[in-house]
């Protein structure tokens, strides 16, 4: 039997979260256009007979500019710490800029650990492209392995399974086999409504959001009822949430409760109100309660 942890890191928007959706065959990790999503390090875990791959999705490695930004990063480090096996996920936009991010933020944490970097969205690019990204990663010292994927398409990633269980130690599992994350279904609420306000809203707004879920009732008979502070930093961005009428509030409320109710397989009650903490990025005990304060090495 072979068990162990694969970090996923990297830039953000290079497909870390679609990769790990893929490889696990349900939505765990949110998805969005806009960068920065992923908030915190996300478990996913893949069972099977002769092996457990216990995936670690990461936040997209930065510049912090606050608070939250600095214990995102945290997540990041601390994920390549505890893994066995790191992965670096690369994609053809801006590739000298990962590169140099890879060198800098990613080398340093790996300490020896086997390092393989992997070129997501290839069917976006020639084969000449291709050629001169793989020659890129080669190119940095520490990597063990390069090879080049679609995580959208799902093209080779039987290959990259491969090569992950070729470097997994050899350990019992590390959790039981039914279970596909460490996250409970409150996380999972929080993170669903998160990824709706993402794709709602612009600017600013996403980024100064989080999602608290305040109760969460199953009941015998009836719809489970969920009730949910969405914080923001400033009045403003509370309005814009809300909307005239109430009507973006409303609309937020109608595509996250279709997707929570896909996700639970059963049917909720949602109830959602705004609420205004200033600042709270960067304050440490406001984070520590949401959940954003990684652990400390």
């Amino acid at each position: 039997m072979k068990a162990g942890y694969v970090a996923l890191v990297g830039k953000p928007n290079v497909g870390k979260s679609t990769l790990m959706n893929a490889l696990i065959g349900q939505k765990l990790s949110i998805v969005s256009k806009k960068p920065q999503t992923t908030r915190q390090s996300i478990l996913g875990i893949l069972t099977e007979k002769d092996y457990q791959i216990i995936f670690i999705d990461t936040p997209g490695l930065i510049e912090p500019v606050y608070k939250l930004q600095e214990e995102m990063m945290n997540f990041a480090v601390s994920a390549m710490n505890e893994a066995d096996i790191i992965s670096v996920i690369v994609d053809p936009i801006r590739v000298e800029d990962q590169l140099r991010d890879i060198k800098k933020k990613v080398i340093p944490n790996v300490k020896g650990k086997p390092t393989l970097c992997v070129l997501n969205k290839i069917d976006t690019i020639d084969e000449s492209e291709r050629n001169k990204l793989e020659k890129y990663c080669k190119q940095i010292e520490g990597i063990a392995l390069t090879l080049a994927i679609s995580a959208s398409s799902g093209y080779n990633i039987n290959v990259f399974l491969e090569s992950i269980l070729s470097y997994l130690p050899e350990h019992p599992p590390y959790y039981p086999d039914d279970i596909l994350s460490d996250r409970s279904e409150r996380f999972f609420v929080s993170e669903l409504i998160r990824e709706k306000i993402f794709e709602l809203f612009f600017e600013e707004v996403p980024y100064s959001t989080a999602v608290i879920v305040r109760e969460f009732i199953e009941r015998e008979k009836g719809k489970t009822y969920i009730a949910v502070d969405i914080v923001v930093e400033r009045d403003s961005q509370k309005v814009i949430i809300i909307g005239k009428n109430g009507e973006m509030l409303k609309k937020l409320g109608s595509l996250a409760r279709k997707e929570i109710e896909t996700f639970l397989q059963r049917e909720i009650f949602l109830e959602m109100h705004v609420t205004v903490r200033k600042k709270w990025r960067q304050n440490e005990s406001m984070l520590k309660q949401f959940g954003y304060v990684a652990p400390k090495q």
